[in-house]
């Protein structure tokens, strides 16, 4: 199959692709990312460090313990994966404009997977994938649709958290009919950033059964989604604080350090 990955420059993207890689060697991929997720307004403090951890950061932690102790990782950066697979990685933050309509379709893809992708994907790109276009987010829908389901999803103080893996059919945000869910039970003494990236390893886990099952011949059967559920946007400054009352901090490096090693160690 000719699959397209839509993603984002930010560490939960390139933990999927590390996830998924085993399995799509055997297809053709091309991965498509965006360098942000949401609009341009300032964010609080606290968000914008949690992006410059996930963007950077987390990758010079990720040198500096390895180069301090034996700990391997067999996390692969995005710049690995170019050098070490026959994938390429390019940035597209124009998906939906004539240059990036052609980069799609010059692909001829069979199915488009965005995980995390940082801009609308509007009909004319939609139409261009023979099986769809399906998404993974990570949170329960439709109660927790937007931008940081997880944060919500912890705030309100839920004690298990969700991925949805959905088909995107129009321009209309995380709406689109339910192909499956997996499941994560909440862990009090973790970040935040802690229970999104182990919410991938199930997730990814959703995808693969996805593409197993276009691979054979069959369809991705799909339950509409009931009610109107909510929509949440950046948590506010008092939010955030409300937040890590409960939870501590955002992120803690070297947790998310140990906890790609263990994901990324097969």
């Amino acid at each position: 199959m000719n699959i397209v990955l839509l993603l984002n420059n930010d560490i939960a993207s390139n933990l999927a692709l590390n996830l998924l890689l085993p399995s799509l060697q055997v297809h053709n991929i091309k991965v498509f990312l965006s360098s942000k997720v949401g609009g341009n307004s300032t964010r609080p403090q606290a968000l914008q460090e949690l992006a410059q951890f996930e963007q950077h950061e987390v990758y010079r932690t990720l040198e500096q313990v390895q180069a301090s102790t034996e700990l391997s990782v067999n996390f692969k950066t995005y710049a690995e994966i170019i050098q070490q697979y026959a994938i390429e990685i390019e940035t597209l933050n124009q998906i939906n404009s004539v240059d990036g309509l052609a980069k799609i379709q010059a692909f001829s893809a069979d199915l488009i997977i965005s995980i995390r992708y940082g801009v609308i994907l509007k009909p004319p790109v939609i139409a261009l994938s023979k099986q769809g276009v399906i998404n993974l987010h990570s949170g329960l829908l439709p109660n927790y649709r937007g931008i940081m389901a997880t944060f919500w999803a912890l705030l309100n103080g839920d004690k298990q958290l969700a991925t949805s893996l959905h088909f995107i059919d129009d321009s209309t945000i995380d709406t689109g009919g339910i192909i499956a869910n997996s499941t994560l039970s909440v862990q009090q003494d973790k970040s935040y950033l802690w229970h999104v990236l182990s919410l991938y390893i199930g997730g990814c886990q959703l995808i693969e059964q996805a593409i197993k099952t276009l691979e054979q011949g069959g369809e991705l059967t799909t339950l509409v989604q009931a009610g109107q559920g909510h929509y949440f946007t950046f948590p506010s400054t008092e939010q955030i604080t409300a937040f890590t009352r409960c939870f501590g901090a955002l992120y803690e490096p070297i947790e998310i350090v140990d906890l790609l090693s263990v994901i990324t160690e097969k």
